[in-house]
């Protein structure tokens, strides 16, 4: 007869892991305690102690928890900004449509010809409700844009056009053209050698110059521009990463096969060197969401900016640390949706790849 091996749950199994030796139970006892030491003060003042209700600075004495009767009062202006009070329904809309789109391009299901419509029409959509200009949707300039539509819009935006153009880029860094590589490498370099704040800057001042009367885009264009060319300089560094990992029995398999180079680069190469640089792609992604805040520069409300704003109401004053720590939480929940989602798209393209091998 076979000897039945023994298993535990895993949650006893996890338990005795922290207790295998020792030195590893006193480890994790200290960890633990230090863990509650500090977490119990904050439990106070965030969820025990706090002021939930309340229409002014005077239902949050001193000496109470968290006041989050500001957030409560002021969560419209946070979330929508200048987007006017009775039309925020229209861009709450629009925003999870665009979520929906990105997550359903980024699910191996989704992709065909059905998604390409779907954007054309999903844009169509967006476009339409964010600006109006129809019967029964008063317009609304960009210029009244802002809050978490704006960021979640200038991330979309400047990640997907970004990782378009680091494409070309990251090509032509590995170009055997001299003229190719050389204009690639400065464009790199120029852009890697500046803080996203100054092209931003840059970006808001020159595009009125260089730019024909007429053609010079609003300040949400011309945010999403400094955005795309700062992003893009640096996925094509980390696509060139990719691309120079590959082994060359690749190209050369490729080769043997008669395929010319684009085939052999779009159909071959390029989505086997996405894979490998996947969780550099949404590490970017991550610091494009979290970059999206130096907007304010060129006097454009995001999601920060709008909490900043909130704090100038007179009957809510000096409630900062609330203000904070709510930005904080919303930009944690949206970069760790990012890094869950796409540990998960990780997973499942190397599983096909361990599958086929």
């Amino acid at each position: 007869m076979m000897q039945q091996v023994r298993t535990h749950p895993p949650l006893i199994a996890g338990l005795k892991e922290l207790v295998k030796t020792p030195t590893a139970a006193l480890m994790n006892l200290v960890a633990l305690v230090a863990f509650i030491a500090i977490l119990k003060p904050i439990v106070e003042w965030g969820l025990i102690d706090a002021v939930w209700s309340g229409t002014d600075g005077s239902a949050c004495p001193q000496g109470s928890g968290a006041c989050w009767a500001f957030i409560r009062d002021k969560s419209r202006l946070i979330f929508f900004g200048r987007f006017p009070l009775d039309q925020q329904w229209r861009a709450g809309v629009a925003t999870a449509l665009l979520v929906l789109l990105v997550a359903a391009s980024l699910t191996p299901t989704f992709w065909g010809r059905k998604l390409g419509v779907a954007w054309a029409v999903g844009l169509a959509t967006y476009f339409l409700l964010m600006a109006g200009g129809v019967p029964g949707l008063t317009p609304v300039p960009s210029a009244e844009w802002g809050g978490l539509p704006l960021t979640i819009l200038l991330t979309v935006f400047g990640v997907g056009f970004g990782l378009v153009l680091s494409v070309p880029v990251a090509l032509a860094k590995t170009s055997k053209l001299p003229v190719f590589k050389v204009a690639a490498t400065i464009y790199v370099e120029a852009i890697r050698g500046v803080p996203l704040i100054s092209v931003l800057f840059m970006a808001s001042i020159l595009l009125p110059v260089i730019l024909p009367e007429g053609l010079t885009p609003g300040g949400i264009g011309r945010a999403l521009a400094g955005i795309v060319v700062f992003f893009a300089a640096y996925m094509a560094e980390v696509l060139r990463g990719g691309l120079q990992s590959l082994p060359k029995g690749q190209y050369e398999a490729c080769a043997s096969l008669g395929l010319r180079y684009w085939p052999m680069m779009l159909k071959v190469i390029l989505p086997q060197a996405f894979v490998i640089v996947l969780p550099a792609i949404v590490n970017m992604i991550i610091a494009a969401l979290k970059g999206t805040s130096l907007v304010v520069i060129v006097a454009m409300m995001d999601f920060l900016g709008t909490t900043k704003a909130s704090l100038a109401d007179p009957d809510w004053i000096g409630f900062y640390v609330e203000a904070y720590v709510f930005a904080g939480l919303v930009y944690g929940i949206m970069c760790g949706a990012i890094s869950w989602y796409g540990r998960r798209i990780e997973k499942r393209f190397v599983g096909a790849r361990e599958h086929k091998n």
